[in-house]
């Protein structure tokens, strides 16, 4: 005598979102591109004469950012919108895509902030934040003894 396993209905049923996927089609936010709504990854790296902020954010224009410094605390927020609309033969179908982000960082007192430069291509956000000339490594100097 074989054992079949009872399944409960539910359990066989599709969930609700596979069944939204398969009447709309694809992701909802696959039109945005890379950039989903999340937090963008940041890299902060320090040599010798600077600080470099790299957030990577692919999708954004530089026209998307809002840097700001107050108080020694640079504050980089972004925001983007979007919006899709595809029309077929008998149903519509309009899109909106809003999202935003912001990231602060307090800045050591050794930064000279009226030089701070900002550059955005390929998807990356350079921030060179540079260091005031007393705060810079100088080279080892040889001292004589007479």
């Amino acid at each position: 005598m074989a054992l079949v396993k009872w399944r409960d209905p539910v359990d066989m049923m599709p969930s609700f979102s596979s069944l939204i996927d398969s009447f709309f089609g694809r992701d909802l936010t696959d039109f945005t591109g890379d950039f989903k709504g999340t937090v963008p990854a940041v890299n902060v790296k320090e040599d010798e004469n600077s600080f470099v902020v790299e957030v990577a954010a692919p999708g954004m224009s530089k026209e998307n950012f809002d840097l700001k410094l107050e108080n020694n605390v640079l504050t980089i927020s972004g925001k983007k919108e979007e919006s899709k609309e595809q029309k077929e033969e008998k149903w519509n179908r309009r899109e909106f895509f809003y999202s935003s982000f912001q990231r602060s960082f307090h800045l050591p007192d050794v930064v000279d902030s009226e030089h701070i430069e900002a550059h955005y291509k390929d998807g990356l956000l350079m921030i060179s934040v540079p260091k005031k000339e007393e705060a810079k490594v100088k080279a080892a100097k040889t001292i004589s003894i007479t």
